[in-house]
């Protein structure tokens, strides 16, 4: 292929600024250290000395990166960390609040109870708010827990040692719309208890402003059971 005029000039600009380059780096090395040294090196060793140092800025460039993915993964750890933390806290605050071993508050519904009334029929009442979605209950001072029970005869009601007087109230944390209408309904509990304890009147009324149910007094550690790891 025959060359024209511009492909030689642009081939000559290209050698020469190869030439300036290489006689730069000449310098920089020669200044830096210490131009009597360099001096009395060789081309090819000079060669060789450029191709060293380059070796050695690819190392260093190598190790920032690997630092750098270091940095960021143990960034990533911290942050996936301090989640999980969250999560856990999060998680044991619910599990304390609904086994009753912490106090409790929120909006939810009011339950008076007067008449006589079943220690049963009391209960009944209580699972009913359990499958109605209660997030938390208590009778007068007493938090209800897995282990309440409710006995003793019609005016003197016993729950986990504290008599109940005449009338008494449950209240009740949960969504005050679902617990009304679960109650309330035709054939609920209430309308149930109005026929086998026509003695006892049962009033529901939600409450506008956030309660505080206490927490239990009871002792929740297992009788037999025992963790294991």
């Amino acid at each position: 292929m025959k060359l024209t005029m511009r492909d030689v000039r642009s081939q000559l600009t290209i050698a020469a600024v190869a030439f300036v380059l290489g006689m730069l780096v000449v310098i920089q090395l020669r200044s830096q250290t210490g131009g009597s040294a360099l001096q009395a090196l060789s081309t090819p060793d000079l060669t060789q000395l450029v191709a060293s140092l380059n070796s050695q800025n690819d190392s260093l460039r190598s190790e920032i990166s690997t630092l750098q993915n270091q940095l960021d993964e143990l960034r990533a750890n911290r942050a996936t960390g301090a989640t999980s933390v969250d999560q856990i806290a999060s998680e044991l605050a619910r599990l304390l609040a609904w086994t009753g071993l912490d106090p409790v508050s929120g909006r939810g519904v009011t339950i008076g109870v007067s008449g006589r009334i079943e220690a049963s029929a009391v209960e009944d009442l209580l699972n009913e708010l359990h499958n109605a979605g209660a997030e938390a209950i208590a009778i007068e001072t007493v938090r209800v827990v897995a282990r309440t029970t409710v006995s003793g005869p019609p005016g003197s009601l016993d729950v986990d040692g504290y008599v109940l007087g005449d009338p008494f109230r449950i209240r009740v944390i949960g969504k005050p719309e679902a617990l009304v209408g679960s109650l309330t309904r035709a054939g609920g509990i209430i309308a149930q208890l109005a026929a086998t304890d026509p003695e006892a009147t049962i009033d529901v009324q939600p409450t506008d402003e956030p309660m505080l149910l206490p927490a239990s007094k009871r002792d929740l550690i297992p009788d037999h059971g025992h963790p294991r790891l």
